[in-house]
Protein backbone atom coordinates (compact mmCIF):
# COMPACT_ATOMS: atom_id res chain seq x y z
CA UNK A 1 0.00 0.00 0.00
CA UNK A 2 2.47 2.50 0.70
CA UNK A 3 4.45 2.22 -2.30
CA UNK A 4 1.82 3.07 -4.14
CA UNK A 5 1.34 5.90 -2.23
CA UNK A 6 4.81 7.03 -2.59
CA UNK A 7 4.08 7.15 -6.51
CA UNK A 8 1.30 9.84 -6.04
CA UNK A 9 2.65 13.62 -6.81
CA UNK A 10 1.09 16.97 -5.54
CA UNK A 11 -0.16 16.08 -2.18
CA UNK A 12 -3.70 17.18 -0.98
CA UNK A 13 -3.36 20.33 1.03
CA UNK A 14 -6.26 19.51 3.92
CA UNK A 15 -7.62 20.86 6.82
CA UNK A 16 -9.79 19.45 9.22
CA UNK A 17 -12.39 21.32 10.79
CA UNK A 18 -12.39 19.78 14.29
CA UNK A 19 -10.57 17.72 16.09
CA UNK A 20 -12.74 15.86 18.67
CA UNK A 21 -13.24 12.02 18.77
CA UNK A 22 -13.82 11.93 14.99
CA UNK A 23 -10.78 14.05 13.56
CA UNK A 24 -8.29 12.42 16.29
CA UNK A 25 -9.47 9.02 14.99
CA UNK A 26 -11.43 8.51 11.78
CA UNK A 27 -9.65 11.32 9.66
CA UNK A 28 -5.83 12.65 10.79
CA UNK A 29 -4.28 9.22 11.24
CA UNK A 30 -5.19 8.33 7.83
CA UNK A 31 -4.79 11.87 6.20
CA UNK A 32 -1.60 11.62 7.90
CA UNK A 33 -0.67 8.53 6.87
CA UNK A 34 -1.73 8.88 3.36
CA UNK A 35 1.25 10.04 1.21
CA UNK A 36 -1.58 11.76 -0.90
CA UNK A 37 -2.42 14.30 1.84
CA UNK A 38 -0.63 16.53 3.07
CA UNK A 39 -2.00 17.48 6.40
CA UNK A 40 -1.91 21.18 7.09
CA UNK A 41 -4.36 21.82 9.98
CA UNK A 42 -7.50 21.61 12.06
CA UNK A 43 -9.53 24.56 13.03
CA UNK A 44 -9.31 24.37 17.33
CA UNK A 45 -12.15 27.12 18.49
CA UNK A 46 -11.01 26.14 21.92
CA UNK A 47 -9.05 23.56 23.40
CA UNK A 48 -5.77 23.27 21.08
CA UNK A 49 -4.98 19.56 20.90
CA UNK A 50 -3.42 18.56 17.61
CA UNK A 51 -0.13 19.69 18.19
CA UNK A 52 0.36 17.00 20.64
CA UNK A 53 -0.14 14.26 18.63
CA UNK A 54 0.72 16.13 14.96
CA UNK A 55 3.75 18.98 15.93
CA UNK A 56 3.76 20.39 12.57
CA UNK A 57 0.30 20.69 11.90
CA UNK A 58 -1.40 24.44 12.46
CA UNK A 59 -3.67 25.03 14.55
CA UNK A 60 -6.85 27.87 13.37
CA UNK A 61 -8.24 29.83 15.61
CA UNK A 62 -11.41 30.55 13.29
CA UNK A 63 -12.70 28.64 10.32
CA UNK A 64 -12.69 32.19 8.38
CA UNK A 65 -8.68 31.36 8.48
CA UNK A 66 -8.90 27.96 7.28
CA UNK A 67 -11.18 29.21 4.63
CA UNK A 68 -8.82 31.78 3.69
CA UNK A 69 -5.56 30.11 3.41
CA UNK A 70 -5.15 29.82 -0.25
CA UNK A 71 -3.37 26.75 -0.29
CA UNK A 72 -5.81 24.46 1.45
CA UNK A 73 -7.54 22.20 -0.98
CA UNK A 74 -9.65 20.16 1.02
CA UNK A 75 -11.61 20.57 3.77
CA UNK A 76 -13.13 17.60 5.84
CA UNK A 77 -16.40 18.65 7.84
CA UNK A 78 -16.29 16.66 10.96
CA UNK A 79 -18.02 19.44 12.96
CA UNK A 80 -21.33 18.74 15.05
CA UNK A 81 -24.27 17.57 12.42
CA UNK A 82 -26.36 20.52 12.50
CA UNK A 83 -23.72 22.69 11.46
CA UNK A 84 -22.90 20.49 8.20
CA UNK A 85 -24.91 22.79 5.94
CA UNK A 86 -23.58 25.85 6.53
CA UNK A 87 -19.65 24.53 6.62
CA UNK A 88 -19.77 22.73 3.28
CA UNK A 89 -21.50 25.41 1.99
CA UNK A 90 -19.34 28.37 3.17
CA UNK A 91 -15.83 25.52 2.18
CA UNK A 92 -17.58 25.23 -1.50
CA UNK A 93 -17.83 29.24 -1.87
CA UNK A 94 -14.21 29.73 -0.53
CA UNK A 95 -13.30 27.37 -3.59
CA UNK A 96 -12.43 24.12 -1.69
CA UNK A 97 -13.26 20.60 -1.97
CA UNK A 98 -15.05 18.64 1.12
CA UNK A 99 -15.65 15.58 2.45
CA UNK A 100 -18.57 15.58 5.09
CA UNK A 101 -18.99 13.30 7.23
CA UNK A 102 -22.62 12.07 7.56
CA UNK A 103 -25.73 12.72 8.07
CA UNK A 104 -24.30 15.04 5.26
CA UNK A 105 -27.52 17.41 5.46
CA UNK A 106 -30.83 17.29 7.55
CA UNK A 107 -33.13 17.22 4.33
CA UNK A 108 -33.02 16.33 0.73
CA UNK A 109 -33.64 20.25 -0.12
CA UNK A 110 -30.55 21.13 1.77
CA UNK A 111 -28.21 18.12 0.22
CA UNK A 112 -29.70 18.90 -3.26
CA UNK A 113 -28.77 22.52 -2.69
CA UNK A 114 -25.25 21.53 -1.76
CA UNK A 115 -24.40 18.81 -4.80
CA UNK A 116 -25.77 22.25 -7.27
CA UNK A 117 -23.50 24.56 -5.33
CA UNK A 118 -20.55 21.87 -5.89
CA UNK A 119 -20.87 21.55 -9.26
CA UNK A 120 -21.72 25.66 -9.88
CA UNK A 121 -18.39 26.18 -8.56
CA UNK A 122 -16.49 22.77 -10.08
CA UNK A 123 -15.45 21.52 -6.50
CA UNK A 124 -15.99 17.73 -5.29
CA UNK A 125 -18.65 16.87 -2.57
CA UNK A 126 -17.47 13.47 -1.24
CA UNK A 127 -19.71 12.13 1.70
CA UNK A 128 -17.97 10.42 4.50
CA UNK A 129 -19.43 6.59 5.16
CA UNK A 130 -16.60 4.73 6.51
CA UNK A 131 -18.85 1.75 7.80
CA UNK A 132 -18.52 0.63 4.02
CA UNK A 133 -14.92 -0.16 4.52
CA UNK A 134 -15.65 -2.19 7.86
CA UNK A 135 -14.32 -6.12 7.98
CA UNK A 136 -18.09 -6.98 8.48
CA UNK A 137 -19.54 -5.10 6.08
CA UNK A 138 -17.06 -6.67 3.28
CA UNK A 139 -17.68 -10.11 4.31
CA UNK A 140 -21.20 -9.32 3.78
CA UNK A 141 -20.84 -8.23 0.70
CA UNK A 142 -18.96 -11.13 -0.33
CA UNK A 143 -21.22 -13.60 0.92
CA UNK A 144 -24.32 -12.01 -0.63
CA UNK A 145 -22.38 -11.41 -3.59
CA UNK A 146 -21.10 -15.22 -4.26
CA UNK A 147 -24.55 -16.60 -4.51
CA UNK A 148 -24.30 -18.79 -1.81
CA UNK A 149 -27.40 -17.59 0.15
CA UNK A 150 -29.24 -18.28 -3.22
CA UNK A 151 -32.72 -15.75 -3.22
CA UNK A 152 -32.34 -13.41 -0.24
CA UNK A 153 -35.21 -13.26 1.54
CA UNK A 154 -34.71 -11.05 4.86
CA UNK A 155 -31.91 -9.34 5.98
CA UNK A 156 -31.61 -7.68 9.70
CA UNK A 157 -28.89 -5.16 10.48
CA UNK A 158 -28.35 -3.49 14.11
CA UNK A 159 -26.20 -0.86 15.49
CA UNK A 160 -26.98 -1.12 19.27
CA UNK A 161 -25.50 1.00 22.60
CA UNK A 162 -26.41 1.02 26.35
CA UNK A 163 -26.09 4.57 27.37
CA UNK A 164 -28.51 5.85 29.44
CA UNK A 165 -27.70 8.59 30.24
CA UNK A 166 -27.77 11.95 28.25
CA UNK A 167 -24.75 12.24 26.93
CA UNK A 168 -22.43 15.62 26.71
CA UNK A 169 -22.62 16.28 23.45
CA UNK A 170 -25.25 19.20 22.90
CA UNK A 171 -25.94 18.33 19.25
CA UNK A 172 -26.70 15.00 19.46
CA UNK A 173 -29.32 15.44 22.42
CA UNK A 174 -30.78 18.29 21.47
CA UNK A 175 -33.71 18.51 18.92
CA UNK A 176 -31.20 20.34 16.62
CA UNK A 177 -31.86 19.13 12.80
CA UNK A 178 -30.47 16.08 11.99
CA UNK A 179 -30.63 14.81 15.99
CA UNK A 180 -31.36 11.73 17.35
CA UNK A 181 -30.00 7.92 16.69
CA UNK A 182 -31.44 7.19 13.34
CA UNK A 183 -29.56 9.83 12.02
CA UNK A 184 -26.72 9.38 14.27
CA UNK A 185 -26.19 4.94 13.91
CA UNK A 186 -29.29 3.98 11.41
CA UNK A 187 -27.43 6.48 9.12
CA UNK A 188 -24.32 3.75 9.14
CA UNK A 189 -26.79 0.78 8.03
CA UNK A 190 -29.30 2.64 5.63
CA UNK A 191 -26.05 3.27 3.77
CA UNK A 192 -24.59 0.22 3.79
CA UNK A 193 -28.55 -1.23 2.64
CA UNK A 194 -28.69 0.99 -0.28
CA UNK A 195 -24.77 1.09 -1.50
CA UNK A 196 -26.19 -3.21 -1.74
CA UNK A 197 -29.42 -3.09 -3.00
CA UNK A 198 -30.34 0.57 -4.22
CA UNK A 199 -33.67 2.36 -3.77
CA UNK A 200 -35.90 0.24 -2.19
CA UNK A 201 -39.75 0.23 -2.98
CA UNK A 202 -41.45 0.68 0.06
CA UNK A 203 -40.10 1.73 3.41
CA UNK A 204 -41.73 2.61 7.03
CA UNK A 205 -39.71 3.82 9.90
CA UNK A 206 -40.91 3.96 13.52
CA UNK A 207 -38.66 6.24 16.50
CA UNK A 208 -39.07 6.16 19.91
CA UNK A 209 -37.73 8.54 22.97
CA UNK A 210 -37.19 5.61 26.10
CA UNK A 211 -34.31 7.23 28.17
CA UNK A 212 -35.13 9.50 31.21
CA UNK A 213 -35.14 12.91 30.18
CA UNK A 214 -34.07 12.31 26.64
CA UNK A 215 -35.20 15.18 24.00
CA UNK A 216 -34.36 12.80 21.16
CA UNK A 217 -35.25 9.63 19.64
CA UNK A 218 -32.60 7.01 21.26
CA UNK A 219 -35.01 4.05 19.03
CA UNK A 220 -35.39 3.47 15.97
CA UNK A 221 -36.96 1.17 13.52
CA UNK A 222 -36.98 0.73 9.36
CA UNK A 223 -37.95 -1.76 6.96
CA UNK A 224 -37.55 -1.65 3.31
CA UNK A 225 -39.13 -3.95 1.05
CA UNK A 226 -37.13 -4.44 -1.92
CA UNK A 227 -37.76 -6.32 -5.69
CA UNK A 228 -37.81 -9.60 -5.64
CA UNK A 229 -39.94 -9.87 -2.05
CA UNK A 230 -36.43 -8.90 0.00
CA UNK A 231 -37.26 -7.55 3.20
CA UNK A 232 -34.52 -5.53 4.98
CA UNK A 233 -35.03 -4.32 8.54
CA UNK A 234 -32.53 -1.81 10.27
CA UNK A 235 -32.85 -1.15 14.27
CA UNK A 236 -31.01 0.54 16.24
CA UNK A 237 -31.34 1.46 20.29
CA UNK A 238 -29.06 2.89 22.88
CA UNK A 239 -31.37 1.01 25.44
CA UNK A 240 -29.31 -2.54 24.13
CA UNK A 241 -27.99 -4.36 27.47
CA UNK A 242 -27.04 -7.53 25.88
CA UNK A 243 -26.40 -7.01 21.46
CA UNK A 244 -27.90 -9.43 19.44
CA UNK A 245 -25.76 -10.15 16.36
CA UNK A 246 -25.35 -7.20 14.53
CA UNK A 247 -26.15 -9.05 10.58
CA UNK A 248 -28.40 -11.75 10.38
CA UNK A 249 -29.31 -12.65 6.75
CA UNK A 250 -31.56 -15.80 5.52
CA UNK A 251 -31.79 -16.71 2.02
CA UNK A 252 -33.84 -19.52 0.14
CA UNK A 253 -30.40 -21.89 -0.17
CA UNK A 254 -28.67 -20.57 3.51
CA UNK A 255 -28.53 -18.35 6.74
CA UNK A 256 -25.72 -15.94 7.57
CA UNK A 257 -24.87 -14.53 10.84
CA UNK A 258 -21.94 -12.22 11.57
CA UNK A 259 -21.54 -10.02 14.72
CA UNK A 260 -21.82 -6.25 14.24
CA UNK A 261 -17.88 -5.50 14.90
CA UNK A 262 -14.70 -4.01 13.34
CA UNK A 263 -11.25 -3.64 15.24
CA UNK A 264 -10.17 -0.07 13.52
CA UNK A 265 -11.94 2.15 15.78
CA UNK A 266 -10.45 -0.17 18.98
CA UNK A 267 -7.13 -0.29 17.47
CA UNK A 268 -6.92 3.37 16.81
CA UNK A 269 -8.35 4.38 20.54
CA UNK A 270 -5.23 2.11 21.65
CA UNK A 271 -2.95 3.89 19.57
CA UNK A 272 -2.17 1.81 17.04
CA UNK A 273 -1.59 3.40 13.29
CA UNK A 274 -3.18 2.80 9.88
CA UNK A 275 0.30 1.40 8.69
CA UNK A 276 0.49 -1.34 11.56
CA UNK A 277 0.84 -4.96 9.95
CA UNK A 278 -2.09 -5.96 12.14
CA UNK A 279 -4.44 -2.84 11.47
CA UNK A 280 -7.94 -3.77 10.80
CA UNK A 281 -7.30 -7.13 11.30
CA UNK A 282 -10.43 -8.42 13.03
CA UNK A 283 -9.85 -9.94 16.10
CA UNK A 284 -10.42 -14.11 16.02
CA UNK A 285 -13.36 -15.46 17.37
CA UNK A 286 -15.83 -12.87 15.43
CA UNK A 287 -16.17 -14.86 12.53
CA UNK A 288 -19.60 -15.13 10.80
CA UNK A 289 -21.19 -18.34 10.86
CA UNK A 290 -22.70 -19.38 6.93
CA UNK A 291 -25.08 -21.99 6.98
CA UNK A 292 -26.00 -23.60 3.59
CA UNK A 293 -28.59 -26.48 3.16
CA UNK A 294 -28.15 -28.66 -0.38
CA UNK A 295 -30.77 -30.28 -2.58
CA UNK A 296 -30.46 -33.73 -0.16
CA UNK A 297 -31.48 -31.14 2.79
CA UNK A 298 -28.08 -31.78 4.26
CA UNK A 299 -27.26 -28.64 6.31
CA UNK A 300 -23.59 -27.63 6.78
CA UNK A 301 -22.05 -24.79 8.51
CA UNK A 302 -18.28 -23.28 8.57
CA UNK A 303 -17.09 -20.38 10.22
CA UNK A 304 -16.42 -16.86 7.78
CA UNK A 305 -13.69 -14.90 8.80
CA UNK A 306 -13.71 -11.56 7.87
CA UNK A 307 -11.37 -9.49 5.14
CA UNK A 308 -9.36 -6.86 6.50
CA UNK A 309 -11.35 -3.62 7.01
CA UNK A 310 -9.66 -0.63 5.32
CA UNK A 311 -10.81 2.69 6.45
CA UNK A 312 -7.73 4.03 4.54
CA UNK A 313 -9.61 3.14 1.42
CA UNK A 314 -12.09 5.76 1.77
CA UNK A 315 -8.98 8.32 1.49
CA UNK A 316 -7.50 6.79 -1.34
CA UNK A 317 -11.08 7.39 -2.86
CA UNK A 318 -10.74 10.76 -1.96
CA UNK A 319 -7.77 11.27 -3.71
CA UNK A 320 -8.37 9.22 -6.67
CA UNK A 321 -11.82 11.87 -7.02
CA UNK A 322 -10.26 15.09 -6.96
CA UNK A 323 -6.73 14.74 -8.23
CA UNK A 324 -7.75 11.98 -11.75
CA UNK A 325 -11.69 12.19 -11.04
CA UNK A 326 -12.83 9.28 -10.78
CA UNK A 327 -16.02 8.41 -9.51
CA UNK A 328 -16.37 8.79 -5.07
CA UNK A 329 -18.04 5.54 -4.30
CA UNK A 330 -20.40 6.99 -2.05
CA UNK A 331 -22.80 8.61 -5.15
CA UNK A 332 -24.99 11.40 -4.43
CA UNK A 333 -27.98 9.67 -6.16
CA UNK A 334 -27.40 7.20 -2.99
CA UNK A 335 -26.92 10.21 -0.58
CA UNK A 336 -30.52 11.65 -1.30
CA UNK A 337 -32.00 8.13 -0.97
CA UNK A 338 -30.76 7.82 2.30
CA UNK A 339 -32.09 11.36 3.36
CA UNK A 340 -35.40 11.21 2.05
CA UNK A 341 -35.89 7.90 4.43
CA UNK A 342 -34.17 9.22 7.18
CA UNK A 343 -36.23 12.77 6.84
CA UNK A 344 -39.39 10.81 6.56
CA UNK A 345 -42.32 11.10 8.63
CA UNK A 346 -42.30 7.97 11.62
CA UNK A 347 -45.30 5.84 12.29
Amino acid sequence: MQSVYLLMQKPIVTALLAYGMSGKLFHAPFINFHQGFNFKGVFEHNNKRVQADYSGVKSYDTLQEVLDDKDIELVIVNTPSNLHVDHTRRALLAGKHVLVEKPFAPTVEEAKDLFELGRKVNRKIMVYQNRRFSSDFEVTKDIINSGKLGEIIEMHLRYDRYRAEIGPKAFKENPFPASGVVYDLAAHLLDQVICLLGRPDSYRKVTGIYRDHSKVDDYGHIYLSYPGKKNVFITTSLLVADPLPGIIIHGSKGSFIKSFCDSQEDQLIAGMKPGDSDFGKEDDGKEGRLTIVNSNGEKRTELIASVRGKYIDLFEAVYQNIRNDVDFPVKEEEVLIQLEILESKAD
